[in-house]
């Protein structure tokens, strides 16, 4: 289990992002998270990857606090997969980077063997996010951070994307989080939905 406690997050010299928020995220779950432009969405994202440090509350896994090296058990992937990937590197490199695929994997996130000898400015967008996402599935991976993973892609590629993460999320027992603007996309995807307000989370129906 995944838990946020009373977290508290603010940027220097601008009013609190969140305050005091509380989530808890199980094996298998999916959790749809909302909320406007700089509500504090990815910065709660980045709290549960550990990829922030909160001011007041903690993050836990299974009641302990996240580990501080090796393949992180919650990972967090961004909307725009150039940010996320060393560009110097090859494809092939940046999908085996924590762990190795198999054919068959590949396959269900449509990642072709001739991507893997390019870099990855040669690849579109929705292509370089289906290797970043199945780069995150690691076998020592929990939990995932979903943020707005689909944004930018178009509807095909969109549906392929969730299909392929919803069937290993299903055989792994994943939990997810998925931070959207979409709220058909969320209605779709999770059963349980949260928005995101003035610091604060309220389930919406």
């Amino acid at each position: 289990m995944l838990e946020a406690r009373q977290l508290s997050f603010q940027f220097a010299h601008n009013a609190p992002l969140l305050q005091a928020v509380s989530l808890t995220l199980s094996a298998g779950q999916w959790i749809g998270l909302s909320g406007d432009s700089g509500a504090g969405k990815s910065t709660l994202g980045k709290l549960l990857a550990g990829y922030l440090a909160p001011q007041a509350g903690d993050v836990a896994l299974d009641g302990a606090a996240l580990p501080k090296s090796g393949v992180q058990p919650v990972q967090w992937l961004p909307q725009s997969p150039e940010l996320a990937v060393n560009p110097r590197w090859r494809v092939g490199k940046i999908l085996r980077e924590a762990w190795t695929p198999s054919d068959a994997q590949c396959q269900a996130f449509g990642i072709k063997t001739k991507w893997l000898s390019r870099f990855p400015q040669s690849l579109s967008g929705g292509e370089l996010q289906r290797v970043c996402v199945l780069r995150a599935l690691a076998p020592a991976v929990r939990f995932l951070v979903a943020d707005e993973i689909s944004t930018m892609l178009d509807p095909i590629t969109q549906v392929e994307l969730w299909q392929a993460l919803k069937q290993e999320a299903q055989k792994r027992q994943l939990g997810v989080l998925v931070i959207s603007h979409d709220t058909a996309l969320l209605k779709r995807l999770c059963p349980l939905r949260y928005h995101l307000s003035e610091g604060q989370l309220k389930q919406v129906s």
